[in-house]
């Protein structure tokens, strides 16, 4: 399916100035977020989409003078290459030549590969998803992730021998962690040097393995991980604690990496530092002027709206917006004000909106 033009989906026009793409973003997000009553998950997603396109002048003039291909995905577009793959091209496809296992491990050999690959000398690492409330990503908190994988041996730390015992010499390379083969092929007798299969390239071998790990240097059990999430981090962000991933013998532990996912708030929405949101008033209260009581994410606040406010007017609540990750300084508190018409009126109220009406075409106000 095609997708619909994003000035469109904002509902603005080709022209329209940043400030006017940003306004029509804040009253689509709220119309279509998907934990108010009403919402819309699918157009709450087209109209972000949208806007993180428009906001960004390169993309935007990438996107009016190329449409939907300039500023996602893949062009199409075939040919050479620079650096890349030889065989990309064709179609937009990436192609694979299989050639055997046999003239796989020659081509190998002759383009700087390997047939066999030593043992990892690094443990695997670790991808989890951590999901915050707006609060708790805005004022950051201390979490525990309860993960299960492959720890260190705790019999022979990580050595792969039983205690008590040392590594020998390897009996089938001798010391030289490698291996070297003869094999027959349609271009005649090609010597390959290959890893060792028994020591895998380090040369030496336990005189005895472990009893526990048999041999692998590892254990699989569940671990308790601390983690520190700072205030202000976003929604896609990702956290790495190093040498907290998966272990493997003799080697070191791979990492841990934590990708944040910030669920929505029924009240808040955010732009960068900024945290923007709705209050209402009456059409009275916007003509005479008010003050309100303001929803923010350190409490209710008091905000006076002047008299004679306009539908769409935007105030500002300095220090109440989101914390910057490498100060102590944070972004404000954007409100937009919605004047209210009311839809039922009561005949008194009826004549005397009238009344107002033909006192300023005769210009009594």
């Amino acid at each position: 399916m095609s997708k619909r033009d994003y000035y469109e989906v904002l509902g603005v026009s080709k022209g329209a100035s940043a400030d006017e793409i940003k306004k029509a973003f804040r009253r689509a997000a709220v119309k279509y977020h998907p934990d108010k009553e009403g919402g819309d998950e699918a157009k709450f997603k087209e109209v972000n989409e949208a806007y993180d396109v428009l906001k960004d002048a390169q993309k935007r003039q990438r996107y009016d003078q190329f449409g939907h291909a300039g500023v996602g995905g893949s062009s199409g577009a075939g040919g050479g290459y620079a650096g890349g793959n030889p065989f990309e091209g064709f179609g937009g496809q990436n192609v694979h030549f299989d050639f055997g296992e046999g003239l796989g491990d020659i081509f190998g050999q002759f383009f700087g590969g390997g047939s066999r690959q030593q043992a990892p000398q690094r443990g695997r690492d670790v991808e989890v998803s951590l999901q915050l409330t707006f609060e708790e990503a805005i004022f950051g908190l201390e979490h525990s992730i309860e993960l299960e994988m492959e720890d260190e041996c705790s019999h022979c730390h990580g050595t792969t021998v039983e205690p008590g015992h040392d590594m020998k010499t390897c009996p089938v390379c001798h010391g030289a962690g490698q291996q070297t083969r003869v094999m027959n092929t349609m271009f005649g007798p090609i010597q390959q040097t290959v890893v060792c299969e028994e020591c895998r390239g380090r040369g030496k071998v336990p005189e005895k393995v472990c009893s526990v790990c048999r041999g692998t240097g590892t254990e699989r059990r569940k671990q308790s991980i601390k983690l520190k999430i700072p205030a202000g981090i976003d929604d896609g962000a990702t956290i790495r604690l190093s040498g907290r991933g998966e272990a493997v013998g003799r080697g070191e532990k791979g990492d841990l990496y934590v990708h944040i996912r910030v669920k929505a708030d029924k009240h808040f929405t955010r732009e960068g530092d900024i945290i923007l949101s709705e209050e209402r008033v009456s059409m009275v209260e916007a003509a005479l002027g008010t003050e309100i009581d303001v929803r923010t994410v350190d409490g209710s606040v008091t905000m006076k709206v002047p008299a004679g406010t306009q539908s769409g007017t935007d105030f500002k609540l300095s220090g109440h917006g989101v914390p910057h990750l490498r100060s102590d300084k944070r972004g404000p508190h954007i409100v937009t004000i919605i004047v209210e018409t009311p839809t039922k009126l009561t005949k008194k109220q009826r004549e005397l909106l009238e009344a107002f009406d033909t006192g300023k075409k005769r210009r009594i106000f």
